[in-house]
């Protein structure tokens, strides 16, 4: 568990991008794939894909302690 706590920085900064990436596709209505210019198409920009998607992965513990799911007790014994 301590080695994918290394790992939170790098991931939160690859989900930032991805959903930047994301956004500028929502906004542009799908004609502005900011990753896919940079990187062209093909199997790195699948690669990249892959990465952002286990960035979210990485997190997910984060996120459930963030919202208070993970294995703690909830503070009204509910």
């Amino acid at each position: 568990m301590e080695t994918l706590k290394r790992f939170e920085p790098f991931a939160l900064l690859v989900m930032f991008l991805g959903a930047l990436n994301w956004g500028i596709l929502g906004i542009t209505d799908g004609e502005t794939n900011v990753l896919a210019e940079i990187f062209g198409t093909g199997t790195l920009i699948n690669v990249l894909y892959v990465v952002i998607g286990l960035a979210g992965i990485v997190m997910i513990p984060r996120l459930m302690g963030g919202l208070h799911m993970s294995d703690r007790t909830h503070p009204r014994g509910v």
